[in-house]
């Protein structure tokens, strides 16, 4: 299981939070943690004033200095927001949710029960549902992190011939440091990306590890047809 250990997927040396993670362990298993740590957590500080039309629910929220939340944004608690962390106009942060330094949650963007390390992006209409991503991540616009089979059960994964059993019925994907998805990418339940890696626009990757370094492409068959025939074709013109 070495493969799979945090240490593999992220730089955690200078992040204060890093205590989060276990050493040697599979690096999924922080989420299961991520509400009862958040329990032990004390302090629940707003630093500076939000505009008016920022929405907080509940009291368990942490904002730190230089942060930006436009109007609009929804913020559910627990939620950690470090330092100089943007969420945009519409973003959802619900519960359980980690923000690292300088990350950013754009327009219409949903994040639940997640962590994003310190520059992590998910700017444009995403969903990083019980998710990590690395530092410097970036998610194309509509990326999704699903997190939820269909049939309700434990999300796992093939791995060197073998099923990787989670022990998660919730688990949408870990991304790690430098990772980039293409536009409407779709990253199924248990998805494990090593450092560095890219995927093409409207990919959808099914659950398991893509090693470091690796870029998931997509092939499409494409046909052009000149107008003046397919009007001729609706007309009746030819056979």
């Amino acid at each position: 299981m070495t493969t799979f250990t945090p240490a593999s997927f992220f730089d955690l040396g200078d992040w204060p939070l890093a205590e989060l993670f276990e050493s040697g362990r599979p690096v999924w298993e922080v989420l299961g943690r991520l509400a009862s740590w958040l329990d032990g957590w004390n302090d629940w500080t707003i630093h500076g004033e939000l505009h008016p039309g920022v929405h907080i629910l509940g009291d368990r929220i942490h904002i730190g200095p230089g942060c930006r939340v436009e109007p609009g944004a929804v913020i559910v608690g627990p939620a950690i927001l470090e330092g100089e962390v943007e969420v945009r106009t519409g973003a959802y942060i619900r519960q359980n949710v980690i923000l690292g330094r300088g990350s950013l949650v754009g327009a219409h963007s949903e994040v639940k029960a997640s962590i994003l390390l310190p520059g992590a992006h998910a700017p444009h209409q995403a969903y990083v549902g019980d998710s990590i991503l690395g530092r410097r991540v970036n998610l194309g616009a509509g990326t999704i992190c699903s997190n939820v089979k269909n049939v309700g059960r434990e999300v796992t994964f093939p791995h060197g011939g073998e099923v990787i059993h989670t022990g998660l019925r919730k688990f949408g994907a870990v991304l790690g440091d430098g990772c980039k998805t293409g536009c409407n990418t779709v990253l199924n339940p248990g998805v494990l990306m090593g450092r560095g890696c890219i995927t093409y626009p409207n990919a959808s990757l099914r659950g398991g590890f893509y090693p470091e370094g690796t870029l998931v492409k997509v092939r499409q068959t494409q046909q052009m047809v000149e107008l003046t025939r397919l009007r001729d074709q609706s007309q009746g013109q030819l056979p």
